[in-house]
C-alpha cells in the first residue's frame, strides 16, 4: 500500500508522537500488507533555482525521510523537480546535492528513497530514465536511490510502452541507464491523454489511452512479480474506481497472459 506521511499539499505537518509510531506498527504488522511505500508532499523541488524553495523543499524531504524511518516506511517516492527555466543541467546538480544533504543525516537511513519518472509537463525532469540516473549517480547516495515508475507519465512524456516493441526498448533503457533491479514499485495508471501529450492525466485501468493489452503485458512479465503495485486512479466518491481496477490487475496477474 501507499500512503502519505503528512499532508502532500503542506511543508510541515505535526511530530510523529511515539504512540502514533506505535499504534501504526502495529496495525501493519496486524494486517496482511507486506510492504508499505511512502509519497513525498507534492510541495517538493529538489531541482528549485530559488533558495527559499530550496532549502524549504530540502527541509521537507529530510522531515519525510525521518518520518518514513521512524515508522519502518519500505521505501519513500518524490517526484525530481522542474528547473524552472534554468535548464536541465544546473537542475540535475542541485536535485543531486538535495539528495546528499538529505541522506547523509543518520535521521533518515532505513526507507529507499525512489525517484519518480514524470510526463515531463513544463520544465519537469524526469521524463526519461536519463534524468534520473543522472540525479542517483551524482548525489553519491546510489545505494539508496532507486526508481518508481509511473506507467500514465511513461505514456505521457512519448514512451510507446502501449506497443509491445517500445514496451521492451523502454525496460530495456531503464536496464542500460540505472540497472533492471533499480526499479522498486510501479505506479499502475492508464492515461486519459494520447501518447506524447505531456499531460498527466490518470484513467481507470484500460478505460485510458494505455489500454487493458499493456496492463496484460506488465502483470504477465516474470521481472516484475516481486513489485509493489500502486494504483492512483479515479477512485469515485464510494472507491468503487479502486476496487474495479485492484480486481482488473489481479486478474490479469492470476492469469500472467496478455
Amino acid at each position: 500500500m501507499q500512503i502519505f506521511l503528512k499532508s502532500p499539499g503542506r511543508w510541515a505537518g505535526p511530530p510523529l508522537s511515539d504512540a502514533s509510531v506505535a499504534a501504526f506498527q502495529a496495525a501493519r504488522t496486524a494486517s496482511a500488507v507486506e510492504r508499505v511505500v511512502a509519497h513525498a508532499g507534492y510541495l517538493i523541488n529538489l531541482a528549485a533555482p530559488d533558495a527559499a524553495t530550496l532549502t524549504a523543499s530540502r527541509d521537507a524531504l529530510r522531515d519525510e525521510m525521518t518520518r518514513a524511518a521512524r515508522l519502518g516506511v519500505d521505501a519513500l517516492i518524490v517526484h525530481p523537480g522542474a528547473h524552472r527555466g534554468d535548464g536541465a543541467t544546473a537542475a540535475i546538480e542541485r536535485a543531486a546535492e538535495t539528495l546528499a544533504l538529505v541522506l547523509r543525516d543518520e535521521a533518515t537511513r532505513g526507507p529507499v528513497l525512489l525517484l519518480e519518472n514524470t510526463a515531463g509537463t513544463g520544465t519537469l525532469l524526469g521524463a526519461g530514465w536519463d534524468d534520473l540516473a543522472a540525479i542517483r549517480r551524482g548525489s553519491g547516495y546510489a545505494r539508496r536511490v532507486d526508481v518508481c515508475l509511473d506507467t500514465c507519465h511513461a505514456f505521457a512524456a512519448g514512451h510507446a510502452i502501449d506497443e509491445p516493441s517500445g514496451y521492451d526498448a523502454f525496460f530495456a533503457d531503464l536496464d542500460r541507464r540505472l540497472g533492471a533491479a533499480t526499479l522498486r514499485c510501479v505506479h499502475v495508471n492508464d492515461s486519459q491523454a494520447a501518447r506524447g501529450s505531456l499531460r498527466d492525466r490518470h484513467a481507470n485501468l484500460g478505460a485510458g489511452q494505455l489500454g487493458r493489452p499493456f496492463f496484460a503485458r506488465l502483470a504477465a512479465d516474470p521481472r516484475f512479480a516481486g513489485l509493489p503495485m500502486i494504483v492512483e486512479t479515479p477512485s469515485g466518491t464510494d472507491l468503487s474506481g479502486h476496487r474495479r481496477d485492484i480486481a482488473t490487475l489481479t486478474r490479469l496477474w492470476l492469469r500472467r497472459s496478455p
